[in-house]
């Protein structure tokens, strides 16, 4: 059975850091983070392909880092000068049908965590 588990998330003023993990069983294929705000529609924010390859949403490029330890099992989003709008649930999801076309549209993703709330103080 395919679990994602997220962790890592908490309060941070802006311009503060965070780095959130999602730990995965078996093959990672292509996997991404995404987050949603109270009232909002989810948004993909960074994905990586089975080959490495990363993508980013405009919203977070240059401030967030996505990567993975394999060894581990492990998938990261590194995330620096957060600002407010950054608030919201983050979630790892992957995405088994496309290792390595997954874009960051949501329904690519077959497969997702329940969350970590990520909270970003002005």
């Amino acid at each position: 059975q395919v679990q994602l588990v997220e962790s890592g998330g908490g309060s941070v003023q802006a311009g503060g850091s965070l780095r959130l993990s999602c730990a995965y069983s078996g093959y990672r294929y292509c996997m991404g983070w995404f987050r949603q705000a109270p009232g909002k529609e989810r948004e993909g924010v960074a994905r990586i392909n089975s080959r490495g390859s990363t993508v980013y949403a405009d919203s977070v490029k240059g401030r967030f880092t996505i990567s993975s330890d394999n060894a581990k099992n492990t998938l990261y989003l590194q995330m620096n000068s957060l600002k407010p709008e950054g608030t919201a649930m983050y979630y790892c999801a992957r995405a088994v049908r496309m290792p390595t076309s997954c874009t960051l549209g949501e329904y690519d993703y077959d497969y997702w965590g329940q969350g970590t709330q990520v909270t970003v103080s002005s």
